[in-house]
């Protein structure tokens, strides 16, 4: 029961952000609320790290732990929240879940991990998926810039998490997030001329949206997975992820009333299938590989 809260905590808090995005635009730049979010974040986890006496990483990784944080946090939420002034939460969510893709690709050519024939086969029917979602995010077939800088949010969150492996070793899953996420943070503190004003004349239900964002979907998934790695493994804790997209389709029809076209339900029924087979497939190669290692 344990296992199953934590994953449905997980599905349900991630998938409630894009449409919670879409409020917080309503009065907040995308810059401004990408800031906000995090720096909330960042003091829920300034608690936690005092409370679970997490220490300071080492000298000579901080250097990366900065990078990291940078492509995983501050390029990826600044990314997401400008597309999502234009791409709908739903799509938007859709176009998140290239993320498995990109971070295998990223893998076989810098992890040497392999990726054989299925793999890039699924990979060629998710990118399908999503050209599709590029071109009809509306009620026809248009040009969509915003679907492309959300892709390049799922980019840089997929260097973070293909980069981070070596680190997870030595650190630990919790304290390396709470180290990334501060360094994140601390980028984006270039956006703060202005927040000020903004926090000041937002109406009160999106500030209460914007604290939910920063304190639920930002952080509690991250404490719900590294639960159920830690009691089932690392491939099934992740597998269920894929549900996000249909729950944040869900929410966001209850909570916005946006209702997807047809173009993009066909465009993120490939996308999710061509992303499903390529992550099945090279979760087999790597935990084959793993058990001839052992």
């Amino acid at each position: 029961m344990k296992i199953v809260i934590a994953y449905a905590l997980a599905v349900l808090l991630w998938a409630s952000a894009f449409p919670g995005i879409r409020v917080g635009l309503e009065h907040y730049s995308p810059e401004h609320l990408s800031l906000v979010r995090l720096l909330i974040g960042s003091i829920g986890l300034l608690v936690f790290a005092f409370i679970a006496k997490i220490g300071l990483p080492r000298l000579k990784d901080v250097p990366v732990i900065f990078v990291l944080g940078f492509l995983g946090f501050s390029v990826y939420h600044t990314a997401l929240s400008i597309g999502e002034q234009t791409v709908s939460a739903g799509a938007a969510s859709l176009l998140v879940s290239m993320t498995p893709i990109f971070s295998a690709i990223l893998a076989t050519f810098f992890l040497k991990e392999r990726m054989r024939g299925l793999s890039w086969i699924g990979s060629v029917i998710a990118f399908l998926g999503v050209f599709i979602i590029m071109i009809g995010t509306g009620d026809s077939f248009v040009f969509e810039v915003g679907v492309f800088i959300i892709l390049i949010g799922a980019l840089g969150e997929s260097m973070y998490f293909v980069f981070q492996s070596h680190y997870l070793k030595h650190y630990g899953f919790l304290p390396f997030t709470v180290y990334t996420i501060l360094a994140g943070t601390i980028f984006l503190l270039l956006f703060i001329p202005g927040l000020g004003s903004a926090i000041a004349t937002a109406p009160a239900a999106i500030n209460m949206t914007v604290v939910y964002l920063g304190l639920f979907p930002t952080l509690i998934p991250y404490f719900c997975i590294a639960y159920v790695t830690s009691k089932v493994g690392a491939s099934e804790a992740t597998s269920v992820l894929y549900l996000t997209p249909a729950f944040a389709i869900l929410i966001a029809w209850l909570w916005l009333g946006e209702v997807p076209t047809f173009i993009t339900i066909v465009g993120g029924i490939l996308t999710l299938i061509g992303v499903g087979i390529t992550n099945k497939r090279t979760i087999h190669v790597n935990e084959s590989l793993a058990n001839h290692s052992t």
